[in-house]
């Protein structure tokens, strides 16, 4: 091949390569978006809103997947793999919140670091969910909520590699913890002041029965 005909083949290469770079920066923000919006269906308790979102995300997920994957560079990229992580979260939340199966990294077609940074990061959409419950009244809803950010941080805590293996896994944990604790002192609370509207309306009962 002569000089003019090896750069042409360089140039071709990069083109299909910057093309597939461009889609893919696009899908992973069509991807957060709709995941970002599943979520906060989901919060509103409008279960098939949600799900039809992940649908659409699902499929985003795998055009952008399956293009991507030809570029090892591309496909493991911050901007690919964060959008993923969105999407585990997405799934994870709904899971948790719904009471539903648990998703695994293999049905959602993402890298086990991607899942574990998405499981991490439910903690915070679980201390949301037990909040709006603590707001309602229903203390016993965030206490089944708070037990389920301990299980998912104690579970976190397991896995134990070098970050560039987990995508900085470490950090999410570290604050999945905080989030974990702070939303143990609101329920903690909570739970003190219903005791106690209980203890004075016993109390005030039995003090109307005396007169």
């Amino acid at each position: 091949m002569s000089l003019e005909e090896i750069i042409q083949t360089i140039n071709d290469e990069f083109s299909a390569k910057s093309a597939v770079r461009d889609a893919t920066l696009t899908r992973s923000r069509q991807l957060i978006k709709h995941c970002a919006n599943a979520i906060r269906a989901t919060h509103r308790r409008e279960p098939d809103a949600a799900d039809s979102l992940l649908q659409q995300a699902d499929a985003i997920a795998a055009e952008m997947v399956a293009d991507a994957k030809q570029y090892p560079d591309i496909y493991f990229a911050g901007y690919t793999q964060d959008a993923l992580k969105e999407l585990s979260e997405a799934h994870l939340t709904r899971a948790l919140i719904l009471n539903s199966p648990l998703p695994t990294p293999q049905s959602l077609g993402v890298e086990s670091a991607a899942y574990v940074n998405g499981l991490a990061e439910t903690v915070g959409e679980l201390r949301r969910y037990a909040l709006d419950s603590l707001r309602r009244g229903d203390v016993t809803a965030s206490e089944s909520v708070l037990d389920l950010m301990d299980e998912i941080y104690t579970m976190l805590i397991t896995v134990d590699f070098p970050s560039a293996i987990t995508r900085d896994l470490r950090r999410k944990t570290d604050i999945a913890r905080s989030i974990l604790e702070r939303t143990r002192g609101d329920v903690t609370t909570a739970i003190r002041q219903e005791k106690m509207k209980t203890a004075m309306a016993a109390f005030e009962a039995r003090v109307a029965a005396l007169e």
